[in-house]
């Protein structure tokens, strides 16, 4: 039985409007800022960004747009290469713009000499060390160990989604989520859906009942090739060339269904207010299936269930020349409501009663950029903000239908995020062995469905 739209949890109505302030608060609408941010009593806020990918270059520059001094002050990663290649990244994004208010130079902005610039498995810790706020943009396997660090150190934190690769470091996550709201560290989850004008003004309709009780759910992200490819193995080790080559790694990357299609399956949490109880599904590898491409499958389609029996069909796959569709579909009793990063629009009797175009339009900024102005208008304003939780919950209703199609099971929730033994490492060194090794001709086990247990 379905719960009606009306009648959705308070807690999560309550939700909800603490969302929405707060991301009132960051798009600029809160005009004054009365905390002390430092402990010696400078309103600078020094970040320190951990993992130089594109993403992590977007999110450094998104917090170095946000209001307030801030300065990029610190650069972590595995590699190199990539923490050089991100810097001049960011550096020409900064001349580009206009940049932070009231600073109009990268060289105001970033300032990273070598001494903090941090290169290996344990760089995070000496970059979170350096900082006030750190963006953790790691590849997701390690986002538990360097989360719980930064709680540990008394660091405000971004992170982006998913936020774990397997049910125990979804635990991890939890208990240092609780950690940050005892010590009130502010905690961002790179679900940026959530921060953008278009979807919160939907999500106010569908609470408010505009499309009825809610029936079904469906989401999507179904498109062609991930913009990761697959990396030259060449004299790495093991460890390094997994590292590497992380997008298509289950322990690191969770699979595309935890590694992108969270943001679809965060959207259908965050109408339900909760999380799926159960999970059944198919998937497997149809066209990448090169040992290049590690252990990931390439299509996942799932049946989830709520605890009030509601269900939401999720797809995402990955392959060229199909049917392509990004989006979130919520059918109510007196009408459906369709939401994308592009057009989102209510239908009912089969006209449109409320329209979006280009998602983006008509807004100051874009969502990436939303989520990180509230993140630093709470730390500055202390305003309560910790998105850990949800975070956590939409990463693992990801590995939840991971475990689904992988085995062919009907997966329970409380049976999965029990399951103690870990999928990923915490090694600090590139001589420790990987989590899961190749056989001689260089391949990796792939999951049979029937044969694969979801442990």
């Amino acid at each position: 039985m379905t719960t009606p739209s009306s009648a959705i949890a308070a807690n999560s109505r309550r939700d909800f409007l603490k969302l929405t302030a707060a991301t009132i608060a960051g798009a600029g609408l809160v005009s004054t800022v009365t905390a002390r941010v430092h402990a010696a009593g400078d309103d600078t806020l020094k970040v320190a960004l951990i993992g130089c990918g594109n993403r992590g270059a977007g999110a450094a520059v998104q917090a170095l747009k946000t209001k307030g001094p801030v300065k990029l002050w610190a650069l972590a990663d595995t590699f190199d290469d990539r923490l050089e290649s991100c810097l001049r990244h960011i550096e020409r994004e900064i001349r580009d713009t206009s940049g932070n208010e009231g600073s109009s130079s990268a060289a105001e902005l970033i300032t990273v000499p070598k001494e903090r610039q941090f290169i290996g498995l344990d760089a995070y810790r000496h970059a979170i060390d350096a900082a006030d706020v750190v963006l953790l943009t790691e590849p997701p396997g390690y986002r538990p160990q360097h989360f719980e660090y930064a709680v540990k150190a008394g660091k405000h934190v971004f992170m982006e989604k998913p936020v774990a690769t397997d049910p125990a470091g979804i635990r991890r996550v939890l208990a240092a989520a609780e950690e940050a709201k005892k010590k009130n560290l502010k905690v961002g989850v790179g679900l940026q859906r959530r921060h953008q004008p278009s979807y919160l003004d939907a999500m106010k309709r569908l609470k408010d009942g505009e499309a009825g009780d809610l029936v079904t759910l469906r989401c999507y992200w179904n498109g062609s090739n991930p913009a990761k490819q697959p990396y030259d193995r060449g004299k790495l080790s093991e460890l390094e060339y997994q590292v590497r080559n992380w997008y298509f790694f289950s322990w690191l990357s969770g699979d595309h269904i935890c590694e992108q299609h969270v943001h679809n399956l965060d959207v259908c949490n965050w109408i339900k207010g909760t999380h799926p109880v159960e999970a059944q599904g198919m998937g497997g590898r149809q066209v990448r299936i090169g040992k290049e491409f590690g252990n990931i499958f390439d299509h996942h389609a799932v049946e989830y269930t709520y605890a009030d029996g509601t269900k939401m069909f999720s797809q995402c796959r990955q392959i060229p020349g199909c049917a392509n569709e990004v989006g979130e579909h919520f059918h109510g009793t007196r009408g459906v409501m369709n939401l994308s990063a592009g057009v989102s629009e209510l239908v009912i009797g089969g006209e449109s009663k409320w329209r979006v175009s280009g998602g983006r339009a008509g807004y100051k900024n874009n969502a990436y950029q939303y989520e990180h102005d509230a993140l630093f208008a709470a730390i500055r304003g202390d305003i309560p903000h910790n998105e850990a939780e949800y975070g956590a919950h939409s990463s693992m209703t990801g590995i939840l239908g991971r475990m689904a199609t992988y085995s062919g099971d009907k997966v329970k929730w409380d049976d999965a995020i029990k399951l103690e033994a870990p999928m990923t490492t915490d090694a600090e060194s590139w001589d420790a062995a990987a989590p899961i090794k190749p056989s001689d001709d260089g391949r990796y086990a792939i999951a049979i469905p029937g044969i694969t247990k979801f442990a």
